[in-house]
């Protein structure tokens, strides 16, 4: 739930772009240590190495990209080209330009294989709606608390001795790694929390071993903890698409 390729090919891209990294700094922080391929560009035959597909950007005319995380119902800022929607649901991600639209898809552990939706012809979508990066850390704050009754009644320790821990840390300050160095100080404290939430979200989630929470207590359980789900999602785009003071004009 917090692994998010299109989030960091978003805010690197946009780096690099609007002249605020390197290209090289861009590339390496969006490759990690994945080796990545990018299907679709205009203008190319078959896959091509993130590197060159990288460079096409600026040819293209690109200047920035979002991050969009679609949830079935909720297709908002997902431009409406054939094929585009049902991909970025199926990978519960995408990062959106004024050319292009690229989703990524996990091929095995160490390679992720991107899809580029060219889109000529679509009329823009409304960019996806997002709160200030104060409104989105206040909101977050709320969901923790309403959930944290939830989070207790599963007696989620039980079954992930882990679980107190990353409790009792929620309200220490913990920035997100990997994000450019004049990215918003409160965007990346926001990311780390969104973070740190989505992998308790992940726990809570899953089905406790041996059967323990049957199906009505895990509908039950789905229903209290998906406005927390809601704001990890909204902070995490929030943070993503952040742009320096002084940068947005560039």
């Amino acid at each position: 739930m917090h692994e998010f390729p299109a989030g960091r090919f978003a805010v690197w891209a946009t780096a690099w772009l609007t002249g605020r990294t390197s290209y090289d700094e861009a590339l390496d922080a969006v490759l990690g240590e994945t080796a990545h391929r990018v299907s679709g560009l205009p203008g190319t035959a078959g896959a091509m190495p993130m590197g060159p597909a990288l460079s096409a950007l600026r040819g293209l005319g690109e200047r920035r990209f979002r991050l969009v995380l679609p949830v079935p119902g909720n297709v908002v800022g997902v431009p409406a080209v054939p094929g585009l929607a049902a991909a970025a649901l199926e990978a519960g991600q995408v990062a959106v330009g004024e050319r292009l639209a690229v989703v990524p898809e996990a091929a095995g552990p160490e390679v992720v294989e991107w899809t580029a939706f060219p889109l000529d012809g679509a009329a823009p979508p409304p960019p996806p709606v997002e709160g200030t990066l104060r409104q989105v850390s206040g909101a977050l704050d709320l969901a923790v608390a309403d959930a944290a009754r939830t989070l207790a009644g599963l007696d989620l320790a039980r079954w992930h001795p882990e679980v107190p821990a990353l409790l009792a840390g929620l309200a220490r300050p913990v920035d997100a790694a990997g994000l450019p160095a004049d990215h918003d100080p409160l965007a990346v404290s926001v990311l780390g929390r969104a973070q740190r939430l989505a992998t308790v979200l992940d726990l809570a989630m899953a089905d406790a071993p041996g059967g323990a929470v049957n199906q009505s207590q895990a509908a039950a359980r789905d229903v209290a903890l998906r406005p927390l789900a809601d704001a990890v999602r909204e902070a995490t785009v929030a943070a993503f698409n952040a742009v320096p003071r002084g940068a947005a004009g560039r």
